[in-house]
């Protein structure tokens, strides 16, 4: 049985340090909630934090933007201004890649979504992002698409254009250079 990734303790400071900071840095986020309240979530679940070092790694400067009173559960998101660069000209998943006849790209949302140990955004998600500040003024994000709508050849995407949230669709096979697609992670 292959060993889980983990960080070793220089790493797994140096997120958590990047993890607090931003935490700190964008309460309006997560009103209510204290740092000691997610760390505590971390160290039940230090698996986790691979998982977060991926989005962080890749771009997405996650950041809590949920919490759930009930379970404890805690809800990261990628808060970077625009889709993360270490997560474009992707598309959307395995089976739309490998669909291509031609220049097809190194890897899917989908795809890479799950080897970090994430999902990509529902829609919902996408829009309760939005409502904590704007993001996608210049690039747009693929979002889980709805089976029907996938098993027909499309994908959905949203981005933010004249202070509105759109939601779009395109062939699942595609992929742009400003097209990547965005995170959750409930800890």
């Amino acid at each position: 049985m292959a060993k889980s990734p983990s960080l070793n303790p220089k790493q797994r400071d140096a997120l958590l340090a990047t993890l607090k900071a931003r935490f700190e840095g964008h309460p309006a986020r997560h009103p209510g909630l204290t740092w000691a309240t997610v760390l505590a979530r971390l160290e039940k679940n230090p698996e986790k934090l691979w998982s977060l070092s991926e989005m962080e790694r890749t771009g997405g400067e996650p950041d809590v933007t949920g919490h759930d009173k009930k379970s404890g559960a805690v809800t990261f998101m990628d808060c970077a201004a625009e889709s993360p660069k270490g997560r474009r000209s992707t598309c959307y998943d395995e089976e739309a890649r490998t669909s291509r006849k031609e220049r097809p790209p190194k890897a899917s949302a989908i795809a890479l979504a799950q080897a970090m140990g994430a999902t990509l955004l529902t829609e919902q998600e996408y829009r309760d992002l939005q409502a904590l500040a704007p993001v996608d003024l210049a690039t747009s994000s693929w979002i889980l698409t709805p089976t029907p709508i996938r098993a027909l050849g499309g994908a959905l995407f949203c981005d933010r254009r004249y202070d509105t949230v759109f939601t779009y669709h395109n062939g699942a096979q595609s992929y742009y250079a400003a097209r990547g697609f965005r995170c959750a992670l409930k800890v």
